[in-house]
């Protein structure tokens, strides 16, 4: 495996192969912008003189500022070399700034004149190996005429000819990852722009899921619940208006009647599960306020939230408090619950207490791993303290932008 491997990178980098001219022509084209900064620099000093007036001295700052507003172009530059070249494609940063010079200016300034040195050193490899390579066909209009000579020289510009690709490939690599490294955007930018586009996609996954939330509501609302409506109407009219029914016949319109109410309750609260339209229209105080009034404990309800929050933030509050005392009657035993929802400038939040027996564990299946998640997901913090014996309290904060 490893010889055929050799013989492959050989081939690869051979002198008449495609990849070596690829190199050859990258390294080269790259010469006059690696050196572009400094040639600015530096051509006003080749024209000073010791009696130079102050005039000219204070004139070559010129070309320094020129750098500094030639930076970011001739990154652009770089950056399309490789994309056009090698099909690298390198970000540009997302700011142009001062402090978000000294990256662009260290590749122009320190990598860009090294790489071009090797630049150059490929171009000097390969016109070195084709003119000592062919000195036999013009040999003989030299001086000396030694053919041992001419053999040394043209087995060096054979030697330098196989050298001169796997140069122009190391010169590529140091430049490909130069200018990834420098022109690119920096990596704690980069890992700060993917964490702000997860989080948008996260919420804008939180909202779409609200949305679809609040349409299943509307669609059971408008529409199943309705029409379980008219039934157990109807039922109920037929229970109580038909005489002379055979009883195993008003049995079964009894049966059904029931049924349909039942029907109703779960389907009520299904939807109130789904997103209570009362949270939409009055908000956090009148919606917590019909959960509380359903529990078959003492509730005492203090809500202040003097600005609305987020629909998002709003409905996973409600339902923190909802899957709360759905647990608290499940599984507390308690005697008396507890529950304060305030917004403080820019955090939402909300404690629900019991005196119950405590002991609740989220490991235990009782719903609350689900409920740390739904509080992650739009980045709250979920925090419960159970004791065994009592009390247990759960705290949410909610992150809700002014």
């Amino acid at each position: 495996m490893a010889s055929v491997s050799l013989l492959r990178r050989a081939r690869v980098h051979a002198p008449w192969s495609a990849a070596a001219w690829r190199d050859t022509v990258f390294t080269a084209s790259g010469v006059p912008l690696q050196l572009a900064a400094w040639t600015m620099v530096g051509l006003p000093w080749t024209l000073w003189e010791p009696d130079a007036p102050p005039a000219v001295l204070l004139a070559s700052v010129v070309p320094v500022a020129a750098v500094a507003v030639l930076v970011f172009p001739l990154a652009t530059a770089q950056r399309e070399r490789c994309w056009a070249m090698l099909g690298l494609r390198v970000a540009a940063p997302r700011e142009r700034t001062l402090a978000a010079m000294g990256r662009p200016l260290r590749y122009h300034l320190l990598a860009g004149p090294a790489l071009a040195c090797g630049g150059l050193l490929v171009i000097l490899a390969w016109a070195g190996g084709l003119g000592l390579s062919a000195i036999m066909a013009y040999g003989w209009t030299l001086p000396s005429a030694d053919p041992f000579l001419y053999g040394l020289l043209t087995l060096a510009g054979l030697v330098l000819l196989a050298a001169a690709p796997w140069l122009a490939a190391a010169v590529r690599r140091l430049d490909a990852r130069a200018v990834a490294a420098l022109l690119g955007p920096d990596r704690a930018e980069e890992l700060e722009r993917r964490v702000e586009d997860l989080a948008e996609k996260r919420a804008g996954v939180v909202d779409a899921a609200d949305i679809e939330r609040r349409r299943i509501e509307r669609d059971l609302h408008d529409g199943a619940q309705q029409r379980l409506v008219s039934l157990a109407m109807n039922l109920g009219l037929a229970r109580e208006t038909l005489t002379g029914v055979p009883d195993p016949a008003m049995r079964v319109i009894v049966e059904a009647h029931e049924e349909a109410k039942e029907a109703l309750a779960d389907m009520r609260a299904l939807i109130r599960g789904l997103h209570p339209a009362v949270l939409e229209d009055r908000g956090l105080d009148a919606a917590l306020s019909g959960v509380a009034a359903r529990v078959p404990l003492p509730v005492r309800l203090r809500v202040d939230v003097p600005v609305r929050a987020s629909s998002t933030v709003e409905a996973v509050a409600y339902f923190v408090v909802s899957e709360a005392l759905t647990n608290v009657v499940k599984h507390a035993r308690a005697s008396a619950v507890e529950i304060d929802v305030e917004r403080r400038g820019d955090v939402l939040r909300v404690r629900v207490a019991d005196d119950g027996v405590g002991g609740a564990d989220p490991a235990g299946g009782s719903g609350l791993v689900g409920l740390g998640r739904r509080v992650g997901s739009v980045d709250g913090t979920f925090r419960i303290v159970s004791p065994a014996g009592g009390p247990t309290t759960v705290t949410v904060e909610l992150p809700c932008a002014l």
